[in-house]
């Protein structure tokens, strides 16, 4: 049984769908959940859940981001996890902490990458004029946003939306994308996963 810690920064909408999942025959189950941010809701829904949670408050590391990862470390280490998935989270990973998770960690970007990496995607696609947007899972690598697709959902953009709505429906196909990547991941599937907007 795999054994998975999940990392978010704010509400963990995709936390909780992804921690759902993870029943049954299914190969994997959360053992943590942990947050630069010690009043993000995402940890008391994760506790709700029954799973253990810990938060690493980034502001008192100022820009010292290697101390800041070394903190994160140690708690997650402590729950000897297999897969790390980010799921929200708002922080900028260092080199040398992605490749002390080198393949096992992913993570879930509101974008059809390699299209708009980093932040105010749905603003870029919008002004762009895409016809749509939607949301990648990938495994993290030192580059940010840009490493191996493992999944993908996309999302038409209507005429009249705003980023706020695209964003809205974007995340309904996250909560189906995430959860259907991390069971295959798990299971030692890396092909990519392409979904069907419904």
């Amino acid at each position: 049984m795999k054994r998975v810690a999940i990392l978010i920064s704010g509400g963990g909408s995709n936390m909780v769908r992804l921690a759902e999942s993870m029943s049954g025959d299914h190969p994997a189950r959360p053992v943590l959940v942990g947050s630069n941010d010690p009043a993000a809701a995402g940890l008391g829904k994760a506790r709700d859940l029954g799973i253990a949670t810990f938060a690493v408050d980034h502001r008192p590391f100022g820009g010292d981001r290697a101390a800041f990862e070394a903190e994160l470390i140690r708690n997650l280490d402590a729950a000897e996890p297999d897969i790390i998935a980010l799921a929200g989270f708002m922080r900028i990973l260092t080199p040398g902490f992605v490749r002390h998770y080198e393949g096992r960690m992913l993570n879930i970007h509101p974008s059809l990458l390699p299209k708009y990496p980093g932040l105010n995607t749905h603003a870029r696609a919008i002004e762009a004029g895409d016809m749509e947007a939607g949301a990648t899972v990938h495994e993290v690598i030192a580059d940010l946003d840009a490493g191996p697709i493992l999944g993908q959902v996309r999302v038409p953009v209507l005429p009249d939306d705003t980023p706020d709505r695209l964003a809205g429906r974007v995340l309904v196909q996250e909560h189906r994308l995430y959860p259907a990547v991390l069971r295959r991941f798990a299971e030692g599937c890396r092909a990519r996963l392409d979904l069907a907007c419904h």
